[in-house]
């Protein structure tokens, strides 16, 4: 009964869902720390939406969204325009809140989680 008050409104495959993206976003931030980032905040909420991982290294900041799917292509897919737009709303929220606002060096990645746990990370995935 505890999961129901945890989870409200989701059902088993929501919750199961639920922790397998938490796992996700803990092995990329995983990743990227071994790599020197440092993670500056998780799950961010901004006006527009969250951002699942926000990290920095050598003062550019990277904003990262994590897709969990069966597979590499699955993950993919299921990033929509929509959310797209909310990340980046909700990056301009967030770089909005720095120093150097506009002026910091930033990035876009996209981290894709497969039901083998293998990580494939799409960097500046979102450039012009």
């Amino acid at each position: 009964m505890r999961d129901v008050a945890v989870f409200p409104g989701r059902g088993a495959r929501g919750q199961r869902n639920y922790h397998a993206g938490l796992s996700a976003e803990e092995q990329v931030a995983r990743s990227y720390e071994r790599d020197g980032h440092r993670v500056r905040s998780r799950r961010w909420k901004g006006h527009a939406g969250e951002i699942d991982l926000v990290l920095e290294k050598a003062g550019e900041i990277v904003f990262v969204e994590v897709k969990a799917s069966s597979t590499h292509a699955r993950a993919a897919e299921s990033l929509t325009q929509r959310q797209i737009g909310r990340l980046l709303r909700s990056a301009e929220d967030y770089i909005g809140r720095l120093p150097r606002g506009a002026l910091t060096p930033m990035r876009f990645d996209v981290a894709l989680v497969d039901g083998s746990g293998r990580l494939d990370i799409l960097h500046n995935a979102l450039c012009a």
